[in-house]
């Protein structure tokens, strides 16, 4: 099934409201033409599952300094400094959760599990309105899956059937992703013919990928 079509149809589905998840850490890995496309079409009310908020001039960074985020769950904000100004006045509600905790809490959307059981947290501000629950005689807290309306990723090689090739560090986010929205869609800095990925280079199998979207390699 060849899944490759063009950015109007494949970003259909990011409507006023919808919760989407993006791929990268620090804009390495987003896919950026996917939110570039995005400021222009000018959405809203968005809520963004991301490992970070980008940079000011890069990544969903420009989709913050636009307003389009009615809400931002994210590991860190710092290296974007309006999304701590808008968390500061009020203006966009920000949701911190510790690195590993929302990986796993995304993994979990993924693969149908009804979460976690962690430590980290106990004693802080993480853990205030979560079940706490005590196993072997240590407290943990239980985390619960987060998933997604739409998740767009960026792999530097993909064939048309959605077969994913990252590089390097690119991968960071994106495979976890994959598999916990409704709807993922691949921005591709190559596309190539099925059968023409190494097998044991594809990161990211194809039946999670809803389409994809020619972009230009990072």
């Amino acid at each position: 099934m060849d899944k490759v079509v063009d950015i109007e149809k494949a970003l259909s589905c990011v409507k006023d409201g919808t919760v989407m998840m993006v791929g990268g850490f620090m804009a390495n890995g987003s896919p950026i033409m996917l939110i570039d496309y995005l400021c222009q079409k000018n959405v809203k009310d968005l809520t963004l599952i991301c490992n970070d908020s980008g940079l000011i001039d890069k990544g969903v960074g420009k989709m913050v300094v636009l307003k389009q985020f009615k809400k931002i769950i994210a590991s860190h904000i710092g290296l974007n400094k309006e999304t701590g100004r808008q968390m500061t006045a009020g203006e966009t509600e920000v949701e911190l959760i510790p690195q590993g905790t929302l990986a796993e809490r995304i993994r979990c959307a993924g693969y149908g599990l009804g979460g976690i059981l962690t430590p980290t947290g106990i004693g802080t501000l993480v853990e205030q309105g979560k079940q706490k629950l005590m196993v072997g005689g240590k407290d943990y807290l239980l985390e619960e899956p987060l998933p997604a309306d739409v998740a767009l990723l960026y792999a530097d090689k993909v064939d048309r059937a959605g077969n994913m090739v990252y590089k390097g560090s690119m991968n960071n986010f994106n495979n976890v992703m994959a598999s916990a929205a409704k709807i993922t869609i691949v921005e591709a800095g190559e596309i190539v013919e099925v059968g023409q990925l190494d097998p044991q280079e594809i990161a990211t199998p194809g039946i999670f990928i809803d389409y994809i979207v020619k972009g230009s390699r990072c």
